[in-house]
This record gives C-alpha cells, sequence and structure tokens, in this order.
C-alpha cells in the first residue's frame, strides 16, 4: 500500500513540474489582444459614424467589409472622443463620417492599449482621404458630397511588442499565481483520491448496466406516446427554427448590433450553438432528478447507485449525436463542407459530458434533501442560456458592455463549449491554439468534479433513508 502511495505522489510531483514548466516557458503572443481605436468627433448635427479595421496592410476601400465594422451612434451634441474596441493585428482602418450631408470633423487619432497610447496622428500613414479636407490633424466632410472616409495604415508589428511590453508585468503575476493554483489543486486531488477516483472506477466497473440502463432511460422518457422517441428530436428543431425566425427574420433590423461580427449564416451560427446547449440543459434538468426518479434501485443494497446520475449524462448523447450529424449537415448545405476541424466536435463533446458529470453528481445528491432544486436548476438555465452567446455574438459587445462584464460571462464553461462547437464547423480554427480559455475550462471541470464526487459519497450514506 505504501508503494502505491509513494508512486502516486511521484506522479502528482512530475506533473506538478512539467505542468510549472509548460507555464513558465509559454510564451503569450499578444495577437489575440485588442487595443483601442480613439478620435475625436465634432459635429453639430447626429450621425453614425462607422469604423472598418482589416487585417490586410495598405488596402483599399474593397478590402474592408460590414462583417469587420463598428457603428458610433454620434448625438451631435459637440466635440466628444470616441472609441472601438479593435484586434492587435489589425492592420488597416477606415473611418466613415455620415453621408457627407452634414458637417463632420474627425481629429486626435490614436491606438491605445490598457489606456496607454501606442501611436498617435502622426504615426500612422494615412493612404486615403475621399472627399474630406484635411489641415492640422484635421479632417472634415466635404459637405453635399457623398461617401466621405479616411484609411489609415497601422504599423502592426509596432503595435505589437509594444502590447506585450504592457503585457509582461501581468503576465507574470499570471504565471504565478496559476502555478500556485495548479500546485494546489495537484495536491487536493492526491489527498482526496480515494474519494475522487471511486466514482470513474464504480462506472468502470458497471459500464455494461449502465449502457443497458442508458437506453431503457432513453426509450421510458417517451413510452406510451403514439410517436415514441420523434419527439426528442422534434422539439429542439421547432425551437431552433423558432429562434432562428425571431432573431434573423422578425426581428432582423433590431438584432443587427447583436449579430455584428458574424460571417456564417445565422441558421448555421444559431444550430452550433443550440446543439450543444440542448444537451447541457437536458443533462442538468433530467440528471438532478435521477436518484429520485430511480429511488427504487437506492434503496437496494447490493446496487451501485453512483451509476445513476451517469446514467442520465449518457441516456441524453443519443439524441445528441443525431443533431450533431444534423449540424454538419446543414454546414454542408452553406457551403461548409466538413473537413478534419469537424472531428473536435468530439472532443468538444467528450468535454461537455466531463462538465456535466461533475455538476450532476452534486445536484443530484443535493435533490434528495432539497426537490426544489431542480426548480431552481430549470431557471438557473434560462438565465445562463442567454449569458452564453448562443442568440448573440459577444465579439460584438466589446465596444458596448464592460470589459470587466465581458471576462465574466467569458468564465462561463459553457462559453468554451459553444465556442469550440463553432469553430469545428464554421470557424476552422483548432482548440489548441486557444491554450487559455482550454486550460481554464478543464480546470474548472477538474474542481466540479471534485466537488460533486465528495458531496455525493458525504451523503450517499442518507440517500435510502431520506427517499
Amino acid at each position: 500500500m505504501k508503494k502505491k502511495k509513494m508512486l502516486s505522489l511521484c506522479l502528482i510531483l512530475a506533473l506538478m513540474i512539467i505542468s510549472n514548466f509548460a507555464i513558465a516557458t509559454y510564451e503569450k503572443k499578444p495577437t489575440g489582444e485588442k487595443i483601442n481605436v480613439e478620435f475625436s468627433v465634432d459635429s453639430k448635427d447626429a450621425v453614425d459614424i462607422k469604423v472598418y479595421y482589416t487585417e490586410k496592410g495598405q488596402a483599399s476601400k474593397e478590402d474592408f467589409s460590414e462583417t469587420k465594422s463598428v457603428t458610433i451612434n454620434y448625438k451631435g451634441s459637440g466635440e466628444k472622443t470616441s472609441s472601438v474596441v479593435l484586434p492587435a493585428a489589425v492592420q488597416s482602418i477606415r473611418i466613415d463620417p455620415g453621408e457627407g450631408t452634414a458637417d463632420v470633423s474627425i481629429s486626435e487619432v490614436s491606438v491605445s492599449y490598457k489606456k496607454q497610447v501606442l501611436l498617435s496622428t502622426d504615426e500612422m500613414q494615412m493612404t486615403k482621404l475621399n472627399n474630406m479636407k484635411q489641415k492640422a490633424g484635421l479632417y472634415q466632410t466635404c459637405k453635399g458630397d457623398s461617401d466621405p472616409y479616411i484609411v489609415w495604415s497601422i504599423p502592426t508589428e509596432q503595435v505589437l511588442a509594444d502590447v506585450a511590453k504592457v503585457m509582461a508585468p501581468k503576465m507574470l503575476a499570471v504565471e504565478i499565481l496559476l502555478c500556485i493554483i495548479i500546485d494546489l489543486l495537484l495536491m487536493v486531488i492526491w489527498w482526496k483520491r480515494r474519494i475522487l477516483f471511486a466514482i470513474p472506477k464504480e462506472i468502470v466497473e458497471n459500464r455494461k448496466l449502465i449502457i443497458s440502463l442508458a437506453k431503457n432511460d432513453f426509450k421510458a422518457k417517451f413510452a406510451g406516446s403514439y410517436f415514441g422517441i420523434i419527439w426528442a428530436f422534434v422539439q429542439p428543431v421547432v425551437t431552433i427554427v423558432v429562434y432562428w425566425f425571431v432573431f434573423d427574420k422578425a426581428l432582423n433590423s433590431g438584432t443587427q448590433i447583436t449579430k455584428e461580427g458574424i460571417e456564417a449564416p445565422f441558421a448555421l451560427w444559431l444550430t452550433a450553438g443550440m446543439v450543444p446547449w440542448f444537451y447541457f440543459s437536458e443533462v442538468l434538468s433530467a440528471g438532478s432528478n435521477a436518484l429520485v426518479e430511480y429511488n427504487y434501485l437506492v434503496k437496494k443494497v447490493v446496487f451501485k447507485i453512483s451509476a445513476l446520475p451517469f446514467v442520465k449524462v449518457l441516456s441524453s448523447i443519443f439524441v445528441h449525436v443525431f443533431f450533431v450529424v444534423f449540424m454538419i449537415i446543414l454546414s454542408a448545405c452553406y457551403g461548409f463542407y466538413p473537413s478534419v476541424y469537424t472531428l473536435q466536435v468530439i472532443y468538444y463533446s467528450f468535454a461537455m459530458m466531463c462538465l456535466c458529470i461533475g455538476i450532476v453528481y452534486a445536484t443530484s445528491a443535493m435533490t434528495v434533501f432539497f426537490r426544489d432544486l431542480t426548480q431552481l436548476i430549470n431557471i438557473l438555465l434560462q438565465v445562463l442560456m442567454w449569458m452564453t452567446p448562443i442568440m448573440w455574438n459577444m465579439d460584438a459587445m466589446q465596444n458596448r458592455i464592460s470589459p470587466i462584464v465581458l471576462t465574466i460571462l467569458k468564465m462561463n464553461p459553457m462559453y468554451y463549449i459553444v465556442s469550440g462547437y463553432r469553430d469545428s464547423v464554421i470557424n476552422h480554427i483548432w482548440f489548441w491554439t486557444r491554450p487559455e480559455t482550454t486550460l481554464y475550462f478543464w480546470g474548472v471541470t477538474v474542481v466540479l468534479f471534485m466537488i460533486g464526487s465528495v458531496i455525493f459519497k458525504k451523503l450517499q450514506v442518507h440517500f435510502a433513508d431520506v427517499l
């Protein structure tokens, strides 16, 4: 026994060394960071000012598109400083001050990061000036002329280098904190290893029984209904169609802000977000009530009740597989054909299952003693659905929502999953290109599983008495 204990301790220490070394040597590139483009606006009239951006250097007018643009609603109340948040890798920006029917002045254009000015107007190269007058750093529209705009070329390498310098002290502090958290987490895993590995061990030992119960559970949901399991597929499809119609057709003009930056068809973009959410919400709703539903098995001494929450996690996967196939077919219909990136759906589905397992083991155990928890979970799921960027684009809100609020919203683990499904079928981005969010997601998942396992094992001895 002591030998096994020493081996497990050596393994944990080795993981600490490897993880700390990986964090210390990982070079955080500032390409994913955001910069602020600020400028002063002065006009007597209310105008809509559009800021376009592109990663192409020395860009012409045709290189800019509506999908990569931000609109500023200027109220015409005298000189005012406006700003937009753009990717740090941007190489060209274009400012369109109205349609030329109003006198609008643009001045003091600058690029900043974390309130530190990196470039001023003089340090950016103006490559195009259309229907505007230039005088001493002031750009004014020629009233009556249509389509006035200014194009600047940004020295991206200089910006990224300056951003990296500003990031360095903060990144060092984050790396130290991250190493401490991972080391503490690994020590807790080693200390509570018996409880943490008890549930996975019981699931593996009873895998045949679990698969059989999962199949029966899936069939039992629709037993007695005329159309049977067809209802499992009809309701989610109807839900997607309703949301698509409301957001893309009925309220199309009213939802333009929330859809800014979405380059894929909205129906496909929405489906890629709804498919994982259907599984997540179904598992949490059904899994939290697993022990109450199977109370006759809980009272049997010989039955491994730790398998019951996992039965709900597994039974919901049947419908999920169908919708994953549906999503892939829909993406192909829109011209986003399956590729090697699509295989990432398997990884993100597995990651979502792991997240659900930790949560469900905690909620199913607590529901036995507090039945109202299932109602609270249903309410919480409604809130989380809107906090997760399923029907709105979080990137489009960067100029409208506080950075602190956006950071809090991105801390939702389902944000990682939903973004991952879209990366797999639409954006074609590998999950390892987002190491920070990947590490954060798995850290949260491990912690939730630890909490769920401890709660379940501590309360397990009282289940039969209460039920």
